[in-house]
């Protein structure tokens, strides 16, 4: 069945909402994205399937009620609190400093700068977007070419790495060992809708106009083909990361995604890699900054009105904390499972304002299966992070 013109939104509408996907999209595909899931490819083979598909479900249940919620209420998360706020605003700076790491790296792979030297480079280039008039619409643009680009240049490397695609299936379903899973499947919730993630498109849609009842169509579909965006791209690099070791390969501990590029595609795949880690970075760090700041709105209407100059203050302490701290690939698999521990503290915010008629207003009425979906992605990541906890110090110590 068609969709009507009003399911469609306008022009401008589907803009925005393209820049909406995108930006949640790419913000969760940045470094951490490409670290975790080539890493822990590698150490759970074709099991790992299993945890990929667990936390997909996990997303859609989170995504789709805090879109829902914070668009129909036509404001940012209320009721949320401070707390939660300081929570997300910090694994959003943990994040940043990961993506600016990962775009010093990128700059290095491609074009041999020192990686510090890089990462400056790249932060100049990003802030320097947020200084143009049109900053808003000059990121939406950004994230519909950086998102497809991604996805294009992961999908070659998989089909070059000829993974085996059957055990992948049968896994998805048959794991090994469930759980010993728990780890991987509450860092990737983290990395794709823990802490600021899942607000980056659902603030953009605020911000644009794109809010009430009459538009819960268009959020609900922009909600789901975000998660699907993301889902389709992890699926691939993980088919990607496995055709590598599944030949008996392994990975380079120090950058395992870059390895997964190299192994498949020689020294072109390494340059090739060295794209896709400056396309993530960059639209990560875009993700963070711009939804981190949202975020300190509450604090003082002088916020929201210089919003661009404290995104590249964000961005810029960001920076110069990567250059003293390092170590990016444990920082990346941590502040994953860390924004994890954010979601069902927020989201259970989200699902207690859906009752509220007076946040919603007295047309909007929340389904109760999505209600009662968001309540078990909530219950899931918060039993996942506390037991896994004891296996992230593990790996923080190895």
């Amino acid at each position: 069945m068609q969709a009507t013109q009003a399911e469609r939104g306008t022009p401008a509408q589907r803009n925005v909402l393209r820049g909406a996907i995108f930006i949640m999209a790419t913000s969760s595909i940045g470094p951490a994205f490409l670290t975790q899931t080539s890493l822990f490819t590698e150490k759970y083979l074709a099991s790992f399937a299993f945890a990929i598909l667990i936390s997909l479900l996990i997303d859609i249940g989170a995504q789709l009620n805090i879109w829902r919620v914070i668009t129909v209420a036509n404001r940012v998360i209320p009721g949320v609190g401070h707390l939660i706020s300081a929570f997300i605003v910090l694994g959003g700076i943990a994040f940043n400093i990961g993506n600016i790491g990962g775009a010093g790296l990128a700059m290095n792979v491609i074009f041999g700068v020192p990686p510090i030297i890089g990462s400056l480079i790249a932060a100049v280039l990003i802030i320097g977007i947020f200084l143009l008039r049109n900053a808003k619409g000059v990121m939406d643009s950004v994230m519909q070419v950086l998102g497809p680009v991604m996805l294009c240049m992961i999908g070659y490397a998989m089909l070059q790495s000829n993974p085996p695609l059957l055990e992948a299936m049968s896994r998805s379903f048959n794991p090994d060992d469930p759980l010993i899973l728990l780890l991987p499947i509450v860092t990737l919730v983290g990395g794709t809708v823990g802490g600021y993630i899942s607000f980056s498109g659902g603030h953009r849609l605020v911000e644009a106009g794109i809010t009430g009842v009459e538009n819960v169509r268009l959020v609900t579909r922009a909600a789901v083909i975000g998660i699907a965006t993301t889902g389709v791209v992890r699926i691939c690099l993980f088919l990607a990361a496995l055709g590598v070791v599944s030949q008996g390969l392994t990975l380079d501990p120090s950058n395992p995604a870059a390895s997964v590029f190299s192994h498949s595609m020689g020294t072109i795949g390494y340059k090739i890699f060295g794209v896709v880690l400056l396309a993530a970075s960059v639209s990560s760090v875009i993700g963070a900054a711009y939804t981190s700041v949202t975020f300190m709105y509450s604090l003082h209407d002088s916020i929201r009105r210089h919003n661009q100059r404290v995104v590249i203050a964000f961005i810029a302490c960001s920076t110069l904390i990567y250059s003293l701290v390092g170590q990016p690939v444990k920082v990346l698999v941590v502040a994953g499972t860390l924004n994890a521990l954010v979601l069902p503290l927020a989201l259970g915010c989200i699902l207690l304002t859906s009752r509220k008629s007076n946040i919603v207003g007295d047309a909007y009425r929340h389904p109760t299966w999505m209600l009662m979906f968001g309540i078990l992605a909530m219950l899931a990541t918060a039993v996942g992070v506390v037991m896994s906890f004891n296996a992230l110090l593990e790996f923080w110590q190895a």
